[in-house]
């Protein structure tokens, strides 16, 4: 299954409210939203129809989420009609914006989307999904840091030990789709400050010259679940009534961990 194909059934599985995009580029990936929505790139050059309601922002990602109010066009004006006509919620003025959907294919370097990532939990929650494009690199060139390639995934990948390192409270699934797969994070946590806390021991760790060691179980995808795997799986449906309902993190975390657990461990 190729990328945009799985972002497809993601949006239809997830059932999202709203939409992230960090990399928005020539808008493939965009075109796929039909919820109101948010599309970060500094330099997009959009040539697909968009058919949602977005707010292209023309930033990199640091300087958008620096905003004081960066997810201002998911909550909507204050008139409850207004916001139900563009598919809000009638008091989302009011309510704290969480995103439902992110995708994170912005700078393809570890660091930038670790950043990306740090940004977007702080406006997410437990029921909440991110992905990030580009996590499973097919050779040591496709994953250098200094561009030399036609296609080229840079070294996020790193992103899958350091999530395992310092966040195993949240649940991570890698996803075998062409051509260089994705990372789903569950259980997003906006109260968790470890990777903000230790940004800099990481990249003092992790950044180092090309060429990259990458671990044989990425060049071999030998975690990797197929899509259809994840998009079939059973708790999308009870994930998005107890998102919908608004159930607090601690009575649908654990039974969401527990269905991701099994999957992976079925799937391996």
């Amino acid at each position: 299954m190729k990328r945009h194909e799985f972002l497809r059934g993601l949006h239809k599985a997830s059932a999202n409210r709203n939409y992230l995009e960090i990399g928005v580029n020539d808008g493939r990936s965009l075109t796929l939203s039909r919820v109101p929505s948010i599309a970060i790139d500094p330099a997009f050059k959009v040539v697909t129809e968009i058919r949602c309601d977005v707010h292209l922002a023309k930033a990199t990602s640091d300087d958008f989420f620096a905003r004081s109010n960066p997810l201002g066009h998911l909550k909507g004006g204050r008139h409850p009609l207004r916001n139900l006509r563009r598919g809000r919620s009638p008091l989302g003025h009011w309510r704290r914006t969480t995103l439902d959907l992110s995708f994170i294919d912005g700078m393809h370097l570890f660091e930038y989307a670790l950043r990306d990532f740090i940004n977007i939990e702080k406006h997410s929650d437990w029921a909440s999904v991110i992905v990030f494009d580009d996590m499973l690199p097919r050779n040591v060139d496709e994953a250098a840091r200094d561009r030399h390639t036609g296609a080229w995934t840079g070294d996020v990948y790193k992103l899958i030990e350091i999530l395992h390192r310092y966040r195993p409270d949240l649940e991570t699934i890698l996803v075998d789709t062409h051509p260089t797969g994705q990372l789903v994070v569950f259980g997003a946590d906006p109260t968790n400050t470890v990777l903000k806390d230790k940004y800099d021991e990481i990249i003092a760790e992790y950044e180092v010259p090309d060429p990259q060691k990458v671990p044989e179980t990425v060049l071999e995808r030998a975690s990797a679940i197929q899509p259809e795997t994840l998009l079939g799986a059973g708790f999308w449906a009870p994930l998005v009534r107890s998102r919908n309902r608004g159930t607090k993190r601690s009575r649908g975390w654990e039974p969401l961990r527990r269905s991701l657990k099994q999957l992976s461990d079925v799937s391996r």
